[in-house]
């Protein structure tokens, strides 16, 4: 990634003015891109106003999707939008934000930036792009602070075939969360038909400072039951998690069938399902 979560990443302004990175971010980003920035714009570019004349717009983050990230591994996000400018897109950046206010240090929160310059591909209208960014997330360096779990910002700026240059923060917005674990287990099993049964099982979350997860206290999860031969689950009740993510509740058994638990999700952290446990009744 060119910028590290929680790292500071450079103010809406400066991105795309002075073309310049704060020390803590230079050493994630690409060696190339300033030089390229630099191949058209010959002094620092001021921008006419505050956004520029390129019209950013249509972003679509991940496919519409939320961004779900677990402790390992690495995420490929891709980011599709437009750059509409009648002078035409010599270059595009995109980041990815968390925070209040992209023109000062302590209005961010949390950044991350792509490998590689987006491309565009200028289509069969004169001026308008069709432009792709691609960021690669690695959760075990990128994202270590829990508390950049949620909503995150899409800042899109341009250059101009003149060098102008144009800027947008908040062009879209994606929920980043935690991704989530859930176990279910039934017993006695098999089981005499009447007779109570009991539903274990574990709610857990990605918790990326420790780079484990860790059960996930006081949250509500459906008890769900499908009959054998049938592919629909019912709710049967809502149990809360203990203070270890622990789940545990009793029903009768009637009919042959699957027992599981199911978690909604939440603001920070995306929903799960365990995989349905068979009980045989007799």
């Amino acid at each position: 990634m060119r910028i590290r979560a929680a790292a500071v990443i450079v103010s809406g302004a400066a991105v795309l003015s002075a073309l310049t990175l704060p020390a803590t971010a230079q050493a994630s980003e690409h060696t190339d891109a300033p030089a390229k920035l630099r191949s058209f714009a010959a002094n620092s570019v001021r921008p006419k106003d505050s956004l520029g004349n390129t019209k950013l717009s249509n972003a679509v983050i991940n496919g519409g999707k939320d961004i779900v990230l677990g402790v390992t591994g690495t995420k490929s996000v891709t980011v599709t939008y437009t750059a509409t400018d009648q002078n035409g897109v010599a270059l595009t950046e995109a980041f990815l934000w968390q925070g209040t206010d992209s023109s000062t240090t302590d209005g961010i929160t949390g950044g991350l930036g792509t490998d590689d310059d987006p491309t565009c591909t200028e289509t069969a209208t004169q001026g308008v792009y069709n432009c792709k960014a691609v960021f690669n997330i690695h959760p075990a360096t990128d994202m270590k602070d829990n508390g950049v779990a949620g909503k995150w910002k899409l800042f899109l700026g341009a250059w101009d075939l003149y060098a102008n240059a144009s800027y947008n923060d908040d062009v879209a917005t994606v929920a980043i969360k935690k991704a989530s674990t859930l176990t279910a287990d039934a017993t006695p099993e098999p089981v005499k038909k009447g007779k109570t049964i009991t539903v274990t099982g574990k709610l857990a979350r990605a918790n990326w400072s420790t780079g484990k997860y860790a059960g996930y206290a006081s949250q509500p999860v459906k008890l769900q039951f499908r009959k054998k031969g049938s592919s629909t689950y019912t709710t049967l009740k809502t149990v809360r998690t203990n203070s270890t993510g622990v789940l545990k509740t009793t029903t009768k058994a009637t009919v042959d069938g699957y027992y599981r638990y199911a978690f909604a999700g939440a603001a920070t952290t995306a929903a799960s399902t365990a995989p349905g446990d068979f009980v045989d009744v007799r």
